[in-house]
């Protein structure tokens, strides 16, 4: 089991190997045919323009390849085509720097974004970046135009604006001393279902004795002027009108507003839309009440200062708007009542460079609300691009006021901008392809509700310089069939193979196809190629970087020996199977070093003379020496005394070297066992030396010395000292044992004579009984002669 978990975590690596290998590399997988496919590929893509380049068996499109590969592969430098992309500055005015009261300027000569052109030249896959600068300038010149609901409920709001124009002229000359203000209003279609059946309300449609004025759309009252009282006389001479419904026909007003840009007078300058209403407002769709059905077309209908095709066209989307406003750098100002807030609050999210204030009931505080509006309007810079041509990319970085910076979609815009603030933006365009016609490109780059923009006109790089110098029906590429270019055959139509020496009629024949045959009992190109033309194209590898090769496809650059999963271990390439080693490299994977000196001991010679050098590795000869570079010998004499003092203090704290211990004695792995009996014994993998030390009180250590298989050296301790009994118990002990021995002799000596007393007491009693004795002749009564006799009973004496 274990030994399969090995081969899958094996063959995983490799795999991983080999998805790491391809990942980038789309040059050879893209199956580029010329120099011009090529580079479009990407921007690591390069063609080898040398003729000689390819092996037997690659394609023509192997020619394209990541640079560092053509280079590996054998490609100069001076051979590869890898054209790169440029940036050239065309105009640079620098930003204005104009303090207030330094003279008037014309608007157009104030810069406040800088560069305004430049062209790139773009090669597939690689971003060309440029700065670009924005400075808020001082005393810039501003148009403003107040569009007004005047339908009824609009009534005392018109009475405070009658008198607005001298009054924001004055509050504006603090901000600039160009300004120009104008007046326009609105209220409804003239056309709706309501007021077919109510025609007497087209005269007077307020109630009452009320004297209003009739329905309208849009009406230009006043185009942009410096004169604040003209401004007051004619908004004053205004009447009140009415309808039927709560929304109001405004999107028309704006509209208008925006396209008729010769009849409201807008500069290129800044311009500035103040909105004003207490109601919501129509948007496309809602013409149809009215039986319009025709969309808006976003053109000026103003005749007699008279929006005089509301009843044709429909109410235009709010996209449209967003479009018609963004295109004339007109910023919005939504002075609403605070009933409808959140429907403008809505709105003003889907229009840039938007503002809504809240409008009190009778508008008296219109003029402090364009000034916050103006200025929050004015302290933010959004960039906008026009549309950009198929497979161009625009990415924003922002480097704002105090270190703020900004990507992706924050990257487009700086926020609290003060007047002469300067912010920079990096703009990086890159191309991911190029365009059909291949025919340069412009777009253009600007603030949001600024006249000011970047042009830059895009060139696309689609074919290599190479590609200048062909030379079409070349006798190279087989009698003509080809134009002869960056080193390579661009095939005629109808003609295949590399030098187009085939027709595509003639691709599937069988003469042809033995041609690709090693012999007769191989497939054809080896099953790793196509026969073209009687020649082996071979196939491509998943992995770019593995190639078959050979005339028919029979060699590899991959199946080669490997060393640590390593192909040629590293120190080589693979050529038809067989690894062909660098310098100071050999074996049949290229793991074994021919370079000596990882084997030379301290004393300089090799191996310290016990061993031999082989791939870069000692091989001990002398069994006692190991180590690296054979100069350990565990066993030698003097290796206990040697070790005696690092041990003593590493495992007891003791010794002369208890001082210095941790800086000279770490160079070993100590281990602390419990007795002598736990110690390594000899016999094991690698040699060992017992060792008996004694230290300065004559106490015994037991430890071993060894370097294990990994060259590191280990000592094992017996973790307890072996000490005699001290000098003081000496006196003792011996008056002990001195008094035990008196003992046992008294002892002795009473035994002694008690056992001599027992005796002679014994033997006196033995005497007197003997003398006592008395001694007769009498048969012993229980002796029994030997001498048997036996009567025959039938004898009678006869």
């Amino acid at each position: 089991m274990d030994l399969k978990l090995l081969l899958i975590s094996t063959l995983l690596g490799f795999i991983c190997y080999s998805s790491a290998q391809q990942d980038g590399n789309e040059c050879i997988k893209a199956n580029a045919k010329s120099c011009g496919e090529c580079i479009q590929v990407g921007a690591k893509c390069g063609w080898c323009m040398d003729p000689e380049f390819l092996k037997q068996g690659e394609a023509t499109s192997t020619r394209c390849d990541e640079l560092e590969s053509l280079r590996k592969r054998g490609c100069s430098s001076a051979k590869v085509e890898n054209p790169r992309g440029s940036q050239r500055v065309l105009k640079d005015k620098v930003v204005t720097n104009r303090n207030k009261g330094e003279g008037n300027l014309r608007p157009e000569d104030i810069t406040q974004i800088q560069p305004q052109k430049l062209t790139l030249s773009l090669r597939s896959g690689e971003p060309q970046s440029f700065n670009l600068k924005f400075k808020r300038a001082e005393d810039y010149p501003i148009d403003l135009y107040y569009l007004m609901d005047l339908s009824y409920s609009m009534k005392d709001d018109l009475e405070n604006v009658k008198n607005l124009g001298t009054h924001l002229m004055l509050e504006m000359s603090k901000i600039t001393t160009d300004f120009k203000i104008g007046f326009g209003s609105f209220v409804e279609k003239t056309v709706m279902p309501y007021i077919s059946t109510t025609p007497a309300k087209l005269l007077n449609p307020c109630t009452g004795d009320q004297n209003c004025t009739s329905p309208f759309s849009y009406k230009n009252v006043l185009k942009l002027t410096s004169n604040g009282q003209e401004f007051n006389t004619l908004v004053g001479q205004q009447q009140i009108s009415g309808n039927l419904d709560s929304p109001e026909g405004g999107f028309d007003a704006i509209m208008q507003v925006a396209v008729c840009g010769e009849h409201i007078g807008w500069r290129n300058v800044t311009r500035l839309l103040v909105f004003s209403t207490d109601a919501g407002f129509h948007f496309a769709g809602d013409g149809k009440l009215g039986g319009i059905v025709l969309p808006n077309d976003g053109k000026c209908h103003l005749e007699n200062d008279m929006y005089t095709m509301s009843h044709y066209y429909d109410y235009p989307s709010i996209a449209h708007l967003v479009q018609k406003l963004s295109d004339n750098n007109i910023q919005t100002i939504f002075a609403i009542t605070e009933e409808f807030q959140p429907v403008y609050m809505e709105l003003k999210n889907l229009i840039p460079k938007s503002a809504v204030g809240t409008l009190s009931a009778n508008s008296s505080n219109v003029i402090n609300l364009i000034i916050d509006a103006y200025n929050s309007l004015s302290s933010e810079v959004i960039l906008e691009n026009s549309k950009l041509p198929e497979g161009v990319t625009i990415m924003y970085q922002s480097r704002c006021k105090n270190g703020v910076t900004g990507e992706g979609e924050m990257g487009r815009k700086c926020s609290n901008i003060s007047i002469g603030d300067e912010v920079f933006f990096i703009i990086s365009i890159t191309a991911k392809q190029c365009p059909k016609m291949g025919k340069p490109e412009t777009i253009k780059i600007k603030p949001l509700g600024f006249n000011e923009e970047v042009e830059i006109t895009l060139n696309f790089i689609c074919e290599c310089d190479c590609h200048k110098h062909g030379i079409e029906n070349s006798e190279i590429c087989h009698n003509g069939n080809g134009t002869y270019e960056c080193g390579a055959c661009r095939c005629n139509e109808g003609r295949i193979g590399r030098q187009c020496e085939c027709s595509t009629n003639e691709v599937t024949s069988e003469d042809l196809d033995k041609s690709c045959r090693k012999d007769n009992g191989t497939d054809i190109c080896s099953n790793n190629g196509d026969c073209v033309c009687g020649t082996c194209e071979c196939k491509k590898r998943e992995n770019p970087e593995e190639r078959y090769s050979g005339k028919f496809c029979e060699c590899d650059n991959f199946n080669c020996d490997r060393s640590n999963n390593k192909l040629c271990g590293g120190h080589g390439h693979c050529e038809c199977r067989v690894c062909i080693c660098d310098a100071n490299w050999t074996g049949s994977a290229c793991d074994c070093s021919l370079d000596t000196t990882t084997c030379l001991a301290s004393n300089k010679q090799i191996c310290n003379g016990r061993g031999t050098c082989e791939c870069g590795t000692c091989k001990c000869t002398d069994p006692k020496f190991q180590g690296p570079s054979c100069e350990i010998c565990p066993t030698c004499p003097g290796v206990c005394t040697e070790h005696k003092e690092c041990v003593q203090c590493r495992a007891f704290g003791t010794g002369e070297k208890k001082d210095t211990c941790e800086r000279d004695c770490s160079y070993f792995n100590l281990i602390k066992v419990k007795d002598r009996g736990k110690l390594p014994q000899p016999g094991q993998a690698f040699p060992l030396m017992h060792c008996k030390e004694r230290d300065a009180n004559d106490c015994w250590f037991y430890y071993t010395y060894a370097v294990n298989n990994k060259t590191e050296k280990e000592v094992h301790v017996v973790e307890t000292l072996d000490c005699p009994a001290g000098p003081d118990i000496i006196p003792i002990v011996a008056g002990v044992v001195a008094g035990i021995v008196l003992i046992g002799l008294a002892l002795l000596l009473i035994w002694k004579l008690l056992m001599i007393i027992h005796d002679r007491r014994e033997f006196a009693k033995f005497e007197k009984e003997k003398m006592n004795a008395k001694w007769d002749t009498g048969e012993n009564p229980i002796y029994k002669s030997a001498v048997t006799t036996v009567v025959n009973p039938k004898y009678e004496g006869k």
